[in-house]
């Protein structure tokens, strides 16, 4: 068997065996493909798509190219979620909290933002003190303990996942379907989740830009998910303006705090409310309606916060920090309304703009400055008249990229319909399209 013959064969659009798939990400992984290898196979498999199969065959074959985390010894079900990525997306800060409130088990292994803000890793080092570098042994007793634990995976967790990425990042392979899943599920299955919700976006601030794109990304990671004998479900879900009403690290850790503490409702409650339901459900084996009840008592008990305040304290924080608001940049700019109308706004705009202000990082190994933050006044949509506070701008380092971004960011027009929050969700017992 030869790299060069599996080459050839993808590109002549035939299907490959689970035996050619796996020598082809063995060689990927220790070296015996070359990178013009990999980014011939990757444009082939772009062109000419891969079966459901074929896939998972890549997706298993790239867990097996490094270590996987072994599971806790002790007794429970393990829940996982997983986001495509967006602006002011801070769900997994609400979801695990909430989740290991309720008993289920949230082992979350996270990543670090590129390109617009920072990640969930970065968000959690908002707190003073805390590590997300934890060891396998700390991150195993830590879940056992208290039942949650937010830490990043290993350097060899998926390595061909690592080299594979590298090499599509610039043959202009990343959008492809099929690559995307076996990226992204070789690092869920790589975990030991036993149920797993993936929140696939479209839109503006998305990579995905049609809801159809989404949904198809969306059945094909719940197809590999499942042959691998995981509870897998999917919601498909709107990114055309910002989550929340924050961007930035701090900005977007406050928020969170605030709907954890019961004071904020927004589309970003909405939607971690919605996933913690969708998972309370299927871990606990329990009726959607109940799993909603409990949702809402956890909040509103104090008891999710309270939990939240464990993990950071278990990671090296302050437990009170929970209880505060974390500071934001001092310089302030202020972006008002120039006429009446609708609001239209681009997510991903704004997403660009918090990194050019420093909260964002454009390449790996770049800090962020978590004090950074864009403060929305309105929402999509909204009718503004001239003058009204559109957002407000906090920064320390000199502006003025990030605030011609964030300003063309904005712009005033006819009404528009906005889409729903939810276009349709892939579950265990059918699907369903929702319409809020």
């Amino acid at each position: 068997m030869r790299v060069y013959d599996i080459i050839d064969k993808k590109k002549k659009g035939e299907a490959l065996g689970e035996d050619e798939i796996a020598y082809f990400i063995a060689r990927v992984a220790d070296g015996g493909a070359t990178d013009s290898q990999i980014a011939a196979f990757c444009m082939a498999a772009l062109l000419n798509g891969m079966t459901d199969e074929e896939c998972f065959f890549m997706t298993d074959a790239m867990v097996r190219s490094g270590e996987c985390a072994p599971r806790p010894a002790g007794a429970g079900v393990y829940a996982d979620k997983h986001s495509t990525g967006g602006v002011s997306d801070s769900t997994t800060l609400i979801l695990v909290p909430v989740l290991a409130a309720l008993g289920v088990k949230c082992a979350k292994y996270s990543g670090r933002g590129l390109a617009h803000t920072g990640g969930t890793l970065d968000k959690m080092e908002s707190f003073a003190g805390v590590r997300v570098d934890l060891t396998p042994e700390e991150f195993e007793a830590q879940v056992e303990k208290i039942g949650a634990a937010i830490s990043g995976q290993t350097a060899s967790v998926v390595p061909a996942d690592k080299r594979m990425y590298a090499v599509r990042d610039v043959t202009a392979t990343v959008d492809s379907i099929p690559l995307i899943a076996s990226s992204v599920m070789s690092k869920k299955l790589a975990s030991f989740a036993d149920v797993i919700l993936l929140d696939v976006k479209y839109g503006d601030g998305a990579f995905m830009k049609t809801p159809e794109d989404a949904e198809k990304l969306a059945r094909l990671m719940v197809s590999v998910g499942r042959r691998a004998g995981r509870r897998t479900l999917a919601a498909i879900t709107c990114m055309d303006a910002p989550l929340g009403d924050n961007i930035g690290c701090n900005a977007e850790v406050n928020e969170a705090l605030a709907i954890l503490r019961g004071e904020k409702r927004n589309d970003l409650a909405d939607l971690s409310f919605f996933h913690c339901t969708k998972l309370a459900c299927a871990a606990l084996g329990i009726a959607e309606e109940e799993a909603r009840r409990r949702v809402e008592a956890c909040v509103r008990s104090g008891a999710a916060l309270e939990k939240f305040g464990q993990i950071i304290a278990a990671q090296g924080g302050n437990a009170e920090d929970v209880y505060k608001s974390l500071p934001l940049a001092k310089n302030s700019f202020v972006i008002k309304a120039a006429s009446d109308g609708y609001l239209h706004l681009s997510a991903l705009a704004l997403g660009k703009a918090c990194a050019a202000l420093g909260g964002g990082r454009t390449k790996e190994g770049d800090s962020v400055d978590h004090t950074v933050g864009i403060l929305l006044g309105k929402r999509e949509g909204a009718y503004v008249k001239k003058g009204d506070v559109l957002a407000e701008l906090r920064y320390a380092r000199a502006p003025e990229e990030g605030i011609a971004l964030a300003q063309n960011a904005f712009r005033i027009g006819d009404k528009i319909e906005k889409h729903p929050l939810i276009y349709a969700f892939v579950g265990e017992k059918g699907d369903n399209v929702c319409s809020d």
